[in-house]
């Protein structure tokens, strides 16, 4: 059997920021590319890693990781809100494939997932119920986090199970990073009523959600116009990364820190968790080929935005 990959950036500004036309050309030429690449493989079964912008999970019950049984799209910035299609009963066999893997994980029976889990499975498939997903959630917004040792043995748990199928065609979807720095409250440092969010802000009114984007908005905004306060994108780090995903040797993760990453790209360069973890699944059904890298750095998204493909050789 042969299992397929795209890890590819998301952002809330996807319709929101105006960056340049030409820039914006090139990063829907490669969700085109991503598409295409998609509906040739025709997969049955998508398992995507994603974290979480305090919209699901929270700092009353935080797990490091998490694989849901059924999962509800909570529709921040106009992405699809509902259920998406899990197969309840293969996201059950693979978490007690992980868990017998010493991995501990959580299971929710009622995922809420944000723009991180739900955009790609807009720009891929065209909503969120089109193919059975089983969502894994990678904490990459708080701390504190678990090495990436972790991460990467956690997809390579997951890809094993995976690589058993014979009778399903999967695509891994890791959605996140790379380097981004936007306005995320920080624990440490937030105020009473940023705690209040971060400990339980389920289910805000219409106005409180659009206040809290307005805010990332304005952000974007003035970061590219150079006046913003946030961390600068680092090109040089995020390609060094992708570079080590296309090797197939993904050992060197295993010395990236939180505190250097955070310097080094931005408090949100965590998200990379779920390329980690994406790829180490991958590399645990076998050796595999990079189709397709895109790279660009967009401050009008605040983000350094990659895109990539890949396919075991079986």
């Amino acid at each position: 059997m042969t299992v397929a990959l795209v890890t590819m950036s998301h952002s809330p500004l996807l319709g929101y920021a105006d960056p340049p036309a030409e820039v914006n050309a090139a990063v829907q030429g490669a969700f085109s590319t991503a598409r295409a690449f998609v509906e040739e493989y025709d997969p049955t079964l998508v398992v995507s890693f994603a974290p979480d912008h305090y919209n699901g999970f929270f700092y009353d019950l935080m797990p490091p990781f998490c694989i849901g049984y059924e999962a509800l799209g909570v529709g921040d910035y106009g992405t699809a809100e509902g259920p998406l299609d899990v197969p309840a009963g293969r996201a059950g066999e693979l978490a007690q494939w992980v868990a017998e893997r010493d991995i501990d994980v959580a299971v929710s029976r009622r995922m809420e997932v944000d723009h991180g889990a739900v955009q790609p499975l807009e720009i891929l498939f065209g909503g969120i119920d089109r193919v059975p997903t089983i969502p894994v959630f990678v904490n990459g917004v708080a701390r504190p986090f678990v090495t990436m040792r972790r991460v990467r043995r956690l997809g390579e748990a997951i890809g094993g199970y995976l690589a058993s199928l014979e009778d399903e065609r999967v695509l891994v979807i890791g959605s996140g990073g790379l380097s981004h720095d936007p306005p995320v409250p920080q624990w440490a440092t937030a105020d009473d009523a940023a705690r209040a969010l971060l400990l339980n802000g389920r289910h805000p009114t219409a106005a409180a959600r659009d206040a809290r984007q307005q805010r990332v908005i304005d952000t974007a905004k003035a970061f590219a116009a150079g006046t913003a306060t946030i961390r600068d994108l680092n090109p040089a780090w995020d390609t060094a990364l992708m570079a080590v995903f296309a090797s197939g040797d993904l050992s060197p993760v295993d010395a990236m820190t939180p505190e250097q990453m955070a310097e080094d790209a931005g408090n949100s360069a965590h998200e990379v968790r779920t390329w980690v973890a994406a790829f180490a699944a991958l590399g645990a059904a076998g050796p595999y080929d990079v189709t397709y890298s895109f790279y660009r750095p967009i401050r009008e998204y605040i983000a350094g935005f990659g895109v990539m493909t890949a396919r075991t050789a079986g």
